[in-house]
């Protein structure tokens, strides 16, 4: 029973680094996608949409990889306390500027993309 748990945690040391490497990727790529999106949407609601959703999960992708990576558990508890951090701030903060923009009277685009004016096209 030591040699198999001996030998799963050789396939462990082994696996973490690639599998981390992945996850970072994966939120390198989000984080892309996340600012063409703020370069494409129309309007200030989409454009904060595209924004907050795509990195806060890009960024949790990107400290999941570094945690898979982490040397100790020093820096392990560090990006955990990041992750909590933006897990909470980042929502927040969308929710700040959206709720701003609304109460100063910013009314979302309403209608087809290329249209000049909505009621034009109807």
């Amino acid at each position: 029973m030591g040699e198999f748990l001996a030998n799963i945690g050789n396939f462990w040391e082994f696996l973490r680094h690639p599998l981390g490497g992945l996850a970072c990727l994966a939120g390198g790529f989000l984080c892309i996608v996340s600012a063409i999106g703020v370069l494409r949407f129309p309007d200030f609601y989409t454009r904060l949409h595209a924004a907050s959703v795509t990195d806060t999960s890009g960024a949790a992708l990107l400290l999941i990889g570094m945690a898979l990576m982490a040397p100790n558990w020093l820096v392990l508890v560090k990006l955990l306390c990041i992750f909590i951090f933006l897990f909470l701030t980042s929502p927040t903060a969308s929710h700040a500027l959206v709720n701003a923009a609304h109460v100063a009277g910013l009314q979302p685009r309403i209608g087809p993309v290329g249209a000049a004016n909505p009621e034009d096209e109807a």
